[in-house]
């Protein structure tokens, strides 16, 4: 009779999670909480039964309490993690200014993740109280509560700091999701953020990983902060005969025919003049920084080519002069010299004496 009424119970809460897992599914267009919900569902209807009908096997009853809380924990995590899914679905991160997008994005997976964190801990929480014993060793355990939490807070000193640092950053909007930063002299976009530690997709495809607490005490930059638009800058040194008006045309209707040029800023100028060589600086701005690489490559390029085509003499050159059939001047005798700081004049005589010192 007992395994009768266990598996018609056992029968019927799977036939219950299978109904509530398809209305589910056409609402959420989610599957996780459907594997967690048949283990909780036949785990809860065979402690009902066991209920009605006891049994003298305490082992046995044990284990399925176990069972029946990792279960329930499992089960409210997929709870948890559908919604967040849910949330962020509606959140839409693939538009022109994804600022507010990413920065929900960010805080809400971290506090997913925490979240997640308390559960297991009060899961395990949960399954040591189902242990007589661990009541009674509890008393020991409090007799050296001292000891223990100092060793454990050094030990968890690091680990504390960046979970600290996780939420810090979480709701500090320093850094969001999908941000385009400048970390140790890398240039990446950020790919994850946990509550210890956060992962770059750098440029090339590698991944370099810091620890969140890295992001409160160093600084770094953050291209996409505000927006994602930005101004880069090309520099040549060309021969002081190039044509900067002509050459400031040509950019500009180079530009003007680029979909990567946002239309913002366009600008030649000289910015040095030393030697035998100018300085000109392009300034362009993009959308956002991958195009604005592409950009400013186009840019180079362009410019490189127009001059080799069209003005091959502001190519940089170096000048040189052969002087040839002139004489060195010899000072007379008695000519007064300033050719050294010390001596070969009074001013220099008593300055030589000063620092000479006492003979």
């Amino acid at each position: 009779m007992l395994f009768v009424v266990l598996g018609c119970s056992v029968a019927f809460a799977l036939l219950a999670v299978e109904v509530i897992h398809r209305l589910v599914r056409r609402f959420t267009h989610s599957g996780k909480m459907y594997r967690p919900g048949q283990m909780f569902g036949a785990l809860l209807a065979a402690q009902i039964s066991l209920s009605v009908y006891p049994i003298d096997a305490p082992i046995a009853l044990h284990t399925l309490g176990i069972a029946l809380i990792l279960a329930g924990a499992w089960l409210l995590a997929a709870l948890i993690s559908t919604l967040v899914d849910v949330s962020l679905s509606r959140i839409r991160t693939d538009v022109t200014d994804n600022r507010h997008a990413r920065r929900v994005h960010t805080q809400i997976t971290l506090v997913r993740r925490l979240v997640l964190v308390v559960i297991g801990v009060l899961a395990v929480g949960a399954i040591l109280m189902t242990f007589p014993g661990a009541r009674a060793v509890g008393s020991t355990v409090l007799a050296s509560a001292a000891v223990i939490g100092a060793v454990a807070a050094f030990s968890a000193q690091s680990l504390l700091g960046n979970l600290i640092a996780g939420l810090q950053i979480a709701f500090s909007d320093a850094v969001r999701l999908d941000d385009v930063v400048v970390v140790e002299g890398e240039w990446g976009r950020v790919e994850d953020i946990t509550l210890t530690y956060v992962v770059l997709h750098l440029w090339d495809d590698r991944r370099l990983v810091l620890p969140t607490s890295y992001f409160l005490k160093t600084p770094f930059q953050n291209w996409t902060r505000t927006q994602s638009a930005l101004l880069g800058t090309v520099e040549l040194d060309l021969d002081w005969t190039v044509p900067v008006e002509a050459m400031r045309q040509e950019m500009r209707s180079m530009l003007e025919g680029s979909d990567l040029w946002d239309g913002r800023v366009s600008v030649l100028q000289v910015t040095d003049a030393t030697q035998g060589f100018v300085r000109l600086r392009a300034l362009v701005s993009a959308a956002d920084a991958g195009k604005l690489w592409d950009l400013r490559c186009l840019v180079r390029e362009h410019l490189v080519d127009w001059v080799q085509r069209q003005h091959g003499g502001a190519l940089p050159q170096v000048r040189t002069r052969a002087v040839t059939g002139v004489k060195r001047q010899q000072p007379a005798s008695d000519q007064h010299t300033d050719a050294r700081v010390f001596g070969e004049s009074l001013d220099g005589a008593q300055r030589e004496q000063a620092f000479a010192g006492p003979k």
